[in-house]
């Protein structure tokens, strides 16, 4: 029931979407015949303003009439859809999710990766977040032979490579610091209230770099990778960075330019492109990943 209701909503939601001009109810009722969801029955309108409330609910997203344009409907805070958010991760997960019901009968040959995913450890760090109370955290570091155990912080919640990694602040440590959630042994929240910071975004604080990996010490500068043909189309369809831009293109190559502190993480990427791709500048990091590829011959011999 629940996921027959969630098909509808992001089916009502897309086709008023991918109306640029907007779309009167009529035009929904006729789409919403010719889709096998709806058997055959019209849309009635009283539904239809169901439907609309529910999506305004669980997604933010505020469908709206406007009279002055032959009383089309049209989803105000599209652009919601298009970011790089919440609800816009939100809509597309429950869209693949709900469509991928019908293909139940071939679900052997749908390969899905594996995502660490503990519901009770993210909702309890959201939890926390939401009523600004202190986390009590057990954690075992990749690096360390023991656990520790400390009271943090929570700041914020990222996903990267099928991970979950907590962004917190801990008691002796200036700046926060990033914890990956399949490696915390224990978590609970604790009776300790905190101000939320006010001079901390998310988003800007990992604007600067690729990945998890956080580095105060490291400045942003333009970096310029040189990209093989047969590779330029996967950085189109997913760019590395906000900032990516391709300023050189030819039949063998194109030349993209990135703003970003290049760390750990953005190095391992280029390192795992093998020959594809190649750092033209800063000198400093070429240099640095020439370092490592001989380190790595070095091995192999």
């Amino acid at each position: 029931m629940i996921g027959n209701l969630l098909s509808k909503y992001i089916w009502l939601t897309k086709t008023i979407y991918s109306a640029d001009n907007g779309i009167t109810f009529a035009e929904i009722n006729q789409k919403w015949l010719d889709n096998d969801l709806s058997e055959g029955i019209d849309l009635s309108k009283r539904t239809f303003h169901k439907w609309r409330i529910a999506i305004e609910e669980l997604f933010g997203l505020i469908i709206e009439c406007e009279r002055k344009n032959e009383y089309r409907f049209i989803i105000q805070n599209k652009e919601q859809l298009k970011q790089n958010d919440l609800t816009g991760w939100l809509f597309n997960t429950l869209s693949i999710s709900c469509n991928l019901q019908q293909y139940k009968s071939i679900q052997s040959k749908i390969l899905l990766e594996d995502v660490f995913t503990d519901r009770e450890l993210i909702f309890s760090i959201l939890d926390a977040i939401r009523t600004q109370k202190t986390l009590h955290i057990t954690y075992q570091s990749f690096f360390r032979n023991n656990a520790i155990s400390f009271e943090a912080t929570p700041y914020c919640v990222k996903m990267f490579r099928q991970r979950w990694y907590l962004v917190a602040k801990s008691s002796g440590y200036d700046h926060p610091r990033v914890y990956a959630l399949d490696r915390i042994i224990d978590l609970k929240i604790t009776e300790n209230t905190y101000k939320y910071p006010e001079n901390f975004s998310p988003e800007a604080y990992f604007s600067s770099f690729y990945g998890i990996i956080v580095d105060e010490t490291m400045d942003a500068e333009y970096v310029d990778i040189k990209v093989h043909h047969s590779q330029v189309g996967y950085l189109h369809s997913l760019p590395l960075h906000p900032s990516q831009q391709e300023v050189e293109q030819t039949n063998e190559y194109s030349i993209f330019r990135l703003f970003i502190a290049p760390t750990f993480d953005f190095e391992q990427y280029i390192l795992s492109m093998g020959e594809y791709i190649e750092v033209i500048s800063p000198e400093w990091f070429r240099q640095r990943l020439i370092n490592r590829i001989n380190k790595v011959i070095s091995i192999y011999k």
